[in-house]
């Protein structure tokens, strides 16, 4: 796999450094093989990210196994913020992240009111609707290009 990686990367001049790697927690079930295939994906600097935190059946101390740099929250958490018990869980999930030293991510932002409750307990990455649905490449370049003029 890491040849194929480094091959595409030279080949593209895309910087491995700049990778991220997203993986479902279903996907870290082959325990033996998953830690060596990412420990060697780390190894060529790309990034590895939890995808869906909380939706699988994975122990938590594979977040502990893994060579792991993200850890997303799935939406389904982040559109339970406004209820006590929700906001409770997204809350933990993010302090387990910043104590294991991991960024965080929150997916699925579609309301003013979920993203003041991230900012306000230290989740500064996000991504969803409420700031931009999902583009092509040559849109995404206009609204960059747009952002930047202003």
């Amino acid at each position: 796999m890491s040849e194929r990686l480094q091959a595409a990367s030279r080949a593209t001049g895309f910087p491995l450094e700049q990778l991220t790697v997203e993986l479902t927690e279903s996907m870290l079930g082959d325990y033996e093989r998953a830690v060596g295939q990412l420990s060697e994906l780390t190894k060529l600097g790309v990034r590895v990210a939890v995808d869906d935190f909380g939706t699988g059946y994975s122990s938590l101390s594979r977040l502990i196994a893994f060579p792991l740099h993200e850890l997303k929250i799935d939406r389904s958490f982040v559109q339970q913020i406004g209820s006590e018990r929700g906001e409770a869980l997204v809350r933990s999930i993010i302090n387990l992240a910043r104590l294991l030293e991991l960024e965080v991510v929150a997916e699925g932002i579609e309301r003013e009111e979920q993203l003041r409750f991230l900012r306000r307990h230290y989740c500064q990455v996000g991504q969803g609707f409420l700031f931009a649905k999902p583009m092509a490449a040559h849109e995404l370049a206009l609204l960059l290009e747009e952002y930047d003029r202003n």
